[in-house]
């Protein structure tokens, strides 16, 4: 391979063919584990050894490496786990560091003893090695015995032990992290001791944009992109672009720099052709296959076809219209959602979607920089209003829907029955009819798959509301043993809220539609208790 000198080298800096070809040589005198690939020489990929060389070769006048922190985004299956692996018997075996503790890392042991047990077999595949080396397997830790140097699998509650002397840490899967507190004890003065210290990073794009991972991300994106220098970071991210074609094959092979050895490209087409059929799978192809960070896990709801359906909706044209709402009260302290759902008067009509978000006035501008979220905005738009004081007031949410049930024939109210009884009370006492709503499988599921039917269809109408288009892309669906769907607030990114008041109200309104109703005497007698 012609080396081309990395473009993050400081003035000073200097590149060491010699200190690079040793890392190279060394790693490429390990073997592979797994697989069609067991037992072959480990050479490297053109991506793996531009990165090598630039994390091992590059130097700083006083002989030491340049860069402390490597971080290597790239999508599943690229050879993550034997690179790692690697890295991490070269720095506890060859890296010329007495007592060298390395550390692997990863959510929890079982994940972090991945790269453990790949580590492990080249040892015991490499005669030099596995006669200088002991693996410990009970504890995860493999011994090399002329420097007393050690490489330890670390348990998910090494946040509350300090003391390391680190030469070297393995994050694998960063974006599984569960909070920063492990990532903070581990590279945060740790390593102050050894000269040379490196923090390697490895991982999959993640979906939580709150976590450490995603903050190491816009790092290493800002480095990228020139808006940041750090001259001890090296950055490498393989993916697709937000808005590049992700069912086109040139976007595959940009992400994916060991496709067609690692992993065939008839494996990333049948999982592509999945994900078009399934809109539930695109957000998993576009995470593990292009490594691209999305919302959630499960999109349910394909936002571009939801975006199709934003067709102009004026309340003033729809006063009079039967309608049916839907209400899910959030804790005193959230938003609160209402949302009307006007039924079609002909059979070639839409199904309206107009909704009300209230916010406690006192939380706005600490809830905008704690979710970033751009709360403040909607609210200046009209999108989201404010009640008095830092919790919800409930009696200005009634007062609302009272005057908007002078504007529209409100059938019905469909509600959560959780902490909803006052209002709910209040609410009968106003005239208004209310229905509780379950939100199990049994109620849920059938609007749900009703909404994102005529959501394929373009039978929604919901005039671009930019609040119930944020809580629609949050949603994650619950699914159970019968293919029946729920949305779910544990799973779900953000606040839901306005997407369950919605799926509610097209419940009653598919039910019940717009023709007038008789009373129920019609039908049958009075019954006598």
């Amino acid at each position: 391979m012609k080396y081309t000198p990395t473009r993050f080298m400081l003035p000073d800096s200097r590149y060491d063919k010699a200190a690079a070809d040793y890392a190279v040589g060394f790693i490429e005198s390990l073997t592979h584990t797994k697989g069609t690939w067991a037992g072959k020489p480990f050479h490297l990929l053109p991506w793996q050894e531009q990165l090598v060389r630039d994390v091992f070769g590059v130097l700083k006048p006083n002989g030491y490496r340049q860069f402390n922190t490597a971080y290597c985004e790239i999508p599943k299956k690229m050879g993550k786990s034997e690179l790692a692996a690697a890295i991490a018997l070269l720095l506890c075996c060859a890296d010329g560091e007495q007592r060298a503790e390395v550390y692997g890392c990863a959510a929890d042991r079982q994940q972090a003893s991945i790269v453990f047990e790949v580590a492990a077999d080249m040892v015991r595949m490499c005669p030099a090695l596995n006669k200088r080396v002991k693996i410990l397997t009970a504890m995860k830790r493999i011994v090399f015995t002329p420097t007393n140097s050690f490489y330890q699998v670390l348990s998910a509650e090494a946040y509350s032990k300090h003391g390391f002397n680190i030469h070297g840490v393995l994050f694998d899967e960063l974006h599984t992290q569960p909070n920063r507190k492990l990532y903070d004890v581990m590279t945060k003065g740790s390593g102050d001791a050894r000269m040379q210290p490196l923090y390697f990073l490895i991982t999959t794009a993640g979906t939580d944009t709150h976590s450490i991972c995603y903050e190491v991300h816009q790092k290493a994106k800002d480095i990228l992109e020139g808006r940041k220098i750090d001259p001890t970071f090296y950055p490498v991210i393989y993916g697709a672009a937000d808005d590049d074609d992700w069912t086109d094959p040139a976007v595959w092979k940009k992400a994916n720099p060991s496709l067609g050895v690692t992993v065939g490209i008839d494996k990333v087409q049948a999982a592509c052709e999945s994900a078009k059929q399934n809109p539930a799978e695109e957000n998993s192809f576009r995470q593990l296959r292009l490594n691209q960070w999305v919302k959630q896990t499960v999109r349910w709801m394909p936002m571009h076809i939801w975006d199709k359906c934003a067709f102009t909706v004026d309340p003033e044209e729809l006063k009079g219209r039967v309608c049916y709402g839907g209400l899910d009260l959030s804790s005193t302290t959230d938003i609160t959602a209402f949302v009307l759902v006007f039924p079609p008067t002909e059979d070639n009509d839409k199904y309206i979607i107009l909704p009300y978000f209230w916010i406690p006035e006192d939380n706005l501008d600490a809830r905008v920089r704690r979710d970033h979220v751009p709360y403040d905005v909607w609210q200046r738009q009209g999108y989201i209003q404010t009640t008095e004081g830092n919790v919800v007031h409930y009696g200005f949410i009634e007062a609302f829907i009272e005057r908007l049930g002078t504007e529209y024939n409100i059938r019905e109210i469909a509600f959560d029955r959780w902490g909803a009884i006052q209002m709910v009370q209040n609410l009968e006492g106003m005239g208004f009819t209310v229905v509780a709503f379950g939100q199990g499988f049994k109620d849920m599921s059938p609007p749900s798959k009703e909404l994102m039917k005529l959501v394929l269809e373009e039978r929604i109408a919901h005039g671009g509301n930019p609040v119930l288009r944020w809580m629609m892309d949050n949603i994650s669906v619950r699914t159970d043993p019968a293919g029946n769907i729920k949305p779910d607030k544990e799973k779900s990114t953000e606040r839901i809220d306005g997407a369950v008041a919605a799926i509610m109200a097209l419940d009653r309104a598919i039910r019940c539609g717009s023709e007038p109703q008789g009373s129920i005497y019609d039908e049958r007698d009075l019954l006598w208790i």
